[in-house]
């Protein structure tokens, strides 16, 4: 690992990335720096997770985010009253999440004309500064840039000078899952700024908390392959200065196999910190509630809702990313929102004294998603010869590192996965995956064990119906019936 950026290197960058729009000229460190000093602690992101992780609660964050300020700040103030949301989130509109700034100041001029919202998000970069202030003024809790954009950098001067205290991404999650054409080093020496100015933040006194995201494609992800990427931005952003630092996981859908995997996150995460010499970095973990296809039904809808909620609770996550009921129908109202936030509430509340029952089927399936994590993250390292960014950017040309169903053409897109008897992610094709044959022998047994059960064979057919089976009604895709 080669450490931080050269501050002087630094501030020269930071010259052309806030030149790249009007309200770049708005920001200053300074000024940013002492803004986040004057606010209420339990306004900070960071100090407040350290408090819920402390006190071994679940607490619960929305997504939300539209185009004109006046109409997101009301948003923000229902989901905070209405939906009792420990965290409020500001998503981003998909313009400005690929530095297409000029349409998007020609959506907010739309959105104005119309009354509504033409935008999926806020556009950040163009409101600037001071209108991001007046969000975190309006509002009493911590508040959560979330987007996916390859390129961040205007986007988190703008939003951290704003007062925002968390910034979601990395130069691994937020371009794989999302873009095509935009190469791996380009988008991971983005976000080693963006790391750098959270790690300057810190150095002198302010804490902005990081997260990974961890769904990436939200499509039947092997655990293993979230906790390696994980551990590789967790490392990329330790090492330019950022102090604390949220592990992302997307839900599967199998109990055992969802605790297992948050646990063992942070077990190996732990591990990579202590050996590269990082001891004073605020480790937590968000759970993501089912990112894949929903029900139409509400009702059913609830139900994936609520399981979500359960696995997050009893895995004891610091924070759940909540669904709404309308997941299937689009843009969600935001009394749709707020049931989903109190149906996590009510869940996370009744299980916050329970604890998950460890059994032999829990136990396995920690050792073997450390063990392939592992060996991803140990080869993506010996690829790099001291090189983070080099080693990963080979890892991904290699298919060390696989994202099933990618957009990027930087990702080889050769691995396969299929659900198991029980509804546990298991991979059914492994590409260039560097597992040893204990770990290939474990998955095909598994998915051997479900075509025995369904009479066929694991095939592409298995993946097409576990794509679609929770929408319809189930975890495990059956095979259609004559």
């Amino acid at each position: 690992m080669k450490g931080k950026i050269d501050l002087e290197k630094f501030l020269q960058t930071r010259k052309e990335v806030l030149a790249a729009w009007p309200t770049g000229a708005e920001v200053s460190l300074e000024d940013g720096i002492n803004y986040h000093k004057a606010l209420p602690p339990e306004k900070n992101f960071a100090v407040k997770l350290k408090k819920v992780k402390e006190e071994g609660i679940t607490a619960i964050q929305p997504r939300a985010g539209v185009a004109l300020l006046n109409e997101h700040i009301a948003l923000l103030k229902y989901l905070e009253k209405e939906g009792e949301a420990d965290f409020l989130p500001t998503t981003i509109d998909s313009y400005t999440r690929q530095n297409r700034y000029q349409e998007a100041q020609r959506g907010i001029e739309e959105s104005l004309a119309e009354g509504r919202s033409m935008l999926n998000g806020f556009p950040a970069v163009n409101y600037g500064v001071y209108p991001c202030r007046k969000i975190i003024e309006e509002v009493n809790v911590p508040v959560q840039v979330r987007h996916g954009t390859p390129d961040a950098r205007l986007l988190a001067e703008i939003t951290l000078a704003g007062g925002f205290s968390s910034f979601e991404g990395g130069g691994i999650t937020y371009n794989i899952p999302y873009a095509k054409e935009v190469p791996l080093r380009k988008s991971i020496e983005d976000w080693q700024y963006v790391d750098r100015l959270i790690g300057y933040y810190a150095e002198h006194g302010v804490l902005i908390n990081r997260e990974s995201f961890g769904p990436l494609t939200g499509t039947l992800v092997p655990p293993s392959i979230t906790i390696a990427i994980n551990i590789l931005e967790l490392l990329l952003a330790v090492e330019q200065g950022v102090k604390s630092f949220t592990l992302g996981l997307g839900q599967c859908g199998n109990l055992n196999q969802d605790v297992a995997a948050l646990h063992g996150m942070v077990e190996l995460a732990e591990e990579y910190l202590k050996r590269f010499g990082f001891q004073d970095v605020d480790l937590t973990t968000v759970f993501h509630q089912w990112m894949g296809g929903f029900p139409q039904d509400e009702a059913r809808a609830f139900a994936v809702i609520a399981w979500g909620a359960v696995a997050a609770a009893l895995a004891k996550a610091n924070k759940v990313v909540v669904k709404t009921p309308h997941e299937a129908l689009g843009v969600p109202t935001k009394e749709a929102n707020a049931q989903g936030l109190k149906t996590t509430r009510q869940i996370v509340n009744m299980l916050k004294d329970q604890r998950f029952m460890v059994n032999e089927e829990y136990l396995l399936e920690k050792e073997m998603m450390k063990k392939e994590a592992r060996a991803i993250v140990e080869r993506t390292l010996e690829l790099g010869e001291g090189d983070l960014v080099a080693g990963i950017e080979r890892a991904f040309a290699a298919g060390v590192i696989d994202v099933p169903f990618a957009p990027s053409r930087f990702n080889l897109g050769k691995i396969l996965p299929a659900r198991d008897d029980t509804g546990a992610v298991r991979i059914l094709e492994f590409g260039n995956l560097p597992f040893d044959s204990e770990i290939r022998e474990f998955h095909r047994e598994r998915l051997k064990r479900r075509g025995e059960k369904e009479g066929r064979e694991p095939s592409f057919q298995m993946v097409i119906d576990d794509i679609y089976a929770i929408g319809k009604g189930m975890l495990v895709g059956k095979p259609r019936t004559k």
